[in-house]
């Protein structure tokens, strides 16, 4: 089970021994000419404190809060643009987290996700990136490789309904020996700010990996995918689950049977030692769901947040002008 009192941090890192070097060099170098990449055989040697500056928290921020055990409030991104996502993420100092929407926005895996996780990230926000295949199909594994290649620091895998699919988004999220992760990209850990040996020695401690329960199947299975070592979040999708059960989506409250539900999730996800996320559709709700004690809430979408916002400003010019 993982422990978000104890991450590996890259301060940890820093002040300790880490993988080195040894045996017969095999050189080969990347389309940089300045970059070469070693790949001899492993073994540990010690840390070179001048190769880079870190600081003591962990190298994904979100985790920070996690540990705090307070809530996290962020929102998703369903729109294109670098200039936007950049105003998004800079749009407030109590935002944590943003969700680049892949499978209800309007931009692709490819070409899209990649410079939106840049201008994220540069304002010091971590970028997650929910995958357009749902957990239901095959096809989530080369989604999931592209979003963390392009340097995401978490994946949200829809429609994820028995332990079976979570451990399969767990080993496709992580490198061996305990996942199955392949690397070669060369921008994942520029969107980290690091070398990429130093990635490869915090990755699997820093990618949160997040699925969603939004199925009856997920339900009957819920102790099961929380029990799921690797999975850190449960992502309740209110709006799927209702109709799943035959009621109406949230607007903006969710029918009282599927209440007990969202209630039984977040229970259950604290009990195996997991995180729980939700999507509200307004701040006096997020509020309200992060004093039941949900770890991450999504305080709407940027549409939403723009639309609530232009209303809010024209019905003041209106009301200040008579």
């Amino acid at each position: 089970m993982r422990s978000f009192s104890s991450q590996k941090s890259l301060s940890r890192i820093a002040s300790s021994e880490i993988r080195g070097f040894s045996s017969r060099p095999v050189f080969f170098s990347s389309t940089n000419p300045k970059v070469t990449y070693d790949l001899r055989v492993p073994r540990k040697i010690k840390w070179r404190a001048h190769e880079a500056s870190f600081s003591t928290m962990s190298a994904n921020s979100l985790l920070d809060a996690f540990k705090a055990k307070r809530p996290a409030f962020g929102t998703f991104i369903t729109s294109g643009g670098f200039f936007f996502a950049r105003a998004v993420a800079k749009a407030s100092p109590h935002m944590e987290w943003i969700c680049i929407d892949c499978e209800h926005g309007l931009m692709s895996l490819n070409p899209g996700v990649s410079e939106l996780i840049a201008a994220i990230q540069a304002t010091g926000i971590p970028a997650f990136v929910r995958i357009p295949a749902t957990g239901v199909s095959m096809g989530t594994s080369w989604q999931i490789k592209y979003a963390l290649d392009a340097g995401a620091k978490g994946i949200v895998v829809p429609m994820v309904s028995t332990a079976e699919k979570a451990r399969e988004v767990v080993s496709d999220s992580r490198f061996p020996p305990v996942g199955r992760r392949g690397f070669g990209s060369s921008y994942t850990h520029g969107n980290w700010n690091m070398s990429a040996q130093d990635y490869l020695d915090i990755a699997n401690d820093n990618v949160i990996v997040t699925v969603q329960i939004e199925t009856k199947e997920a339900i009957e299975n819920l102790e099961e995918i929380a029990a799921v070592d690797g999975v850190d979040v449960l992502l309740l999708g209110p709006s799927d689950l209702s109709m799943a059960y035959g009621y109406p989506v949230p607007s903006p409250d969710p029918h009282p049977e599927i209440e007990k539900l969202i209630q039984k999730v977040l229970r259950v996800a604290h009990e195996k030692g997991k995180k729980c996320a939700m999507y509200v559709n307004n701040g006096e709700k997020a509020a309200q769901r992060a004093k039941e004690g949900f770890d991450m809430v999504s305080v709407t979408n940027d549409i939403g947040n723009l639309t609530l916002g232009i209303s809010a400003q024209f019905d003041d010019a209106v009301r200040l002008s008579k």
